[in-house]
């Protein structure tokens, strides 16, 4: 097998080095790695695979001579609208964590359970959807194929780590007293159902994406869903009420093996005994949580979900190094297509 070099732009950030923490424990073929951030970065030293790492400076030529294969980007939009296009010129595949290319219609948008046949027509970039789709799409995708998914409703309960060290740090100070820096009120002991920029129609950036993530990751442009997503004082994991109406009958039990023999579901579903999923059990898994599962008696065909997941692992860093590993496979077995630029040698 092939070794590959793999970048990471964006190393220093919070999903940078949990980046490095999932590849260290999924051991892909790499023979070298690259770490890049930002000029106030660049210089760190960082401990990783048993050695130390120099971050070096993201600039227009740092992928130069250096055999890049695949480049795992979450430095935000701005920097990946600048930089993904550079990498991708010189043939390196760029998978990308940003709102940047996630509904640009020539690139993929990907979860590995739910849609890993997309990534054979990249052209250098792949997108990894908003962590909030993530979550859901992963127990939506085996019922919509059981039962076809007719509308969602997804109300979301989201944690301050979603929002970057920043957000972090506004929980933790804000429990000493502390003014907020990056929420516009308190987030300690309190909820806020506002997450990023409000748009015209009332919703946020946030729940529009999930809305269009949603139907493209689904191949489903007209399905009918809304959202209301919330900031929780919660560290780290995203809980989410999913509300599913569908087009077809279904029987309670059969839905629920549909759910846990799906790829990357634990059903966590005995309320008799007080188990169902909760973002401390979640914090630092790969899985997608599900439980509460329960018939929606005011509709002829609905049921309820709980779904959690941990925002910064399964919603940012697993995900991204999954298609990775997908992209690694896939070239090994050669299914890249002769339009694909990245092709077995």
């Amino acid at each position: 097998m092939k070794k590959y070099n793999i970048a990471i732009v964006g190393a220093t950030g919070m999903v940078g080095r949990k980046f490095l923490k999932v590849l260290q424990e999924r051991k892909l073929p790499v023979e070298n790695y690259y770490l890049f951030a930002s000029a106030r970065s660049a210089g760190k030293k960082l401990p990783f695979m048993g050695r130390e790492f120099t971050v070096e400076e993201l600039t227009d030529t740092c992928f130069d001579g250096k055999d890049i294969d695949i480049a795992l980007f979450s430095a935000g939009a701005e920097v990946s609208r600048k930089f993904a296009p550079i990498a991708a010129q010189k043939g390196i595949v760029v998978i990308d964590n940003s709102s940047a290319w996630r509904m640009d219609p020539k690139v993929p948008l990907v979860v590995p359970e739910v849609n890993p046949q997309d990534i054979l027509r990249h052209h250098g970039i792949l997108a990894n959807p908003n962590c909030s789709t993530i979550q859901a799409v992963v127990p939506l995708k085996p019922l919509h194929d059981r039962y076809r998914i007719k509308r969602i409703v997804y109300s979301t309960y989201q944690a301050v780590s979603g929002a970057g060290m920043q957000g972090y740090s506004d929980l933790e100070q804000g429990m000493h007293g502390e003014a907020p820096k990056k929420f516009p009120h308190p987030i300690f002991g309190n909820c806020l159902p506002h997450i990023d920029d409000f748009l015209e129609n009332g919703y946020t950036k946030e729940e529009m994406k999930m809305i269009n993530e949603t139907r493209k990751i689904l191949g489903e442009p007209l399905l009918a869903i809304t959202a209301t997503a919330v900031r929780v004082p919660v560290f780290y994991s995203h809980s989410e009420s999913i509300n599913v109406e569908f087009e077809r009958g279904f029987e309670l039990d059969d839905l629920k093996q549909a759910l846990s023999h799906a790829e990357g579901i634990v059903v966590v579903d005995d309320p008799a005994k007080c188990r169902y999923p909760m973002p401390i059990d979640a914090e630092d898994r790969d899985e997608v949580f599900v439980g509460r599962i329960r018939r929606d008696e005011s509709v002829k065909s609905g049921v309820n979900l709980w779904v959690v997941a941990d925002n910064i692992r399964k919603g940012a860093a697993t995900n991204t190094v999954q298609i990775a590993q997908r992209l690694i496979d896939y070239r090994e077995k050669g299914k890249l297509g002769q339009e694909n630029r990245w092709q077995t040698d």
